[in-house]
């Protein structure tokens, strides 16, 4: 197995360590460990692609597991903020969906021998949705020591960000799954 398929594994497993971390009862700096684990996970997800590309380690296992990866870490995410009510629950549920229907997609391709690679308008969805969440987590724990040195972008005079973070993410989500469908409805006009 290649390096890039080995940060996407790896996505998968620290995604885990976020959730369990997150999940436990609270605990002193657990949202900065929570964090850092989001932000660890989500830095893979840009080398894994990277190292593929640059090193031409191009692979149906990563083309498939990469985004699936996103989705898994994407979705935890923001069903964890949502848990926390920090994240409106039905955004959530749409992000959610919009995952099941792009991974839906990609099976009816792969049943075709096909591979739908994520497009330019996907990456910049999983883009909004990391720096959005990452927005979020920080803002939930700007209490604790590790994450102090953020305050500054939660003081009041910016506390309409968050808001608009959600916005452009919950848009881009809502765009790129639409677009995959146009794009792709001749796999469900096949059916």
């Amino acid at each position: 197995m290649n390096l890039p398929n080995r940060l996407t594994l790896a996505r998968l497993a620290i995604t885990a360590l976020f959730v369990a971390a997150m999940s436990l009862a609270p605990f002193p700096g657990q949202i900065t460990l929570g964090f850092a684990l989001f932000l660890i996970a989500s830095v893979t997800d840009f080398l894994d692609g990277y190292l593929a590309r640059k090193h031409d380690l191009v692979t149906d296992f990563g083309k498939l597991m990469d985004p699936l990866a996103d989705k898994i870490l994407t979705g935890a995410v923001f069903i964890l903020l949502s848990t926390m009510d920090v994240m409106p629950a039905w955004c959530t549920i749409l992000i959610i969906a919009r995952e099941f229907l792009v991974t839906g997609l990609r099976l009816l391709a792969s049943s075709e021998g096909a591979v739908l690679a994520a497009d330019a308008l996907g990456k910049w969805k999983t883009i909004s949705q990391i720096v959005t969440a990452s927005y979020l987590l920080v803002g939930e724990g700007v209490g604790e020591p590790g994450l102090r040195v953020f305050a500054a972008l939660y003081a009041p005079a910016v506390g309409w960000l968050g808001a608009a973070l959600i916005a452009v993410t919950v848009l881009l989500t809502t765009w790129s799954g639409l677009a995959y469908l146009v794009n792709n409805r001749r796999l469900i006009r096949d059916y």
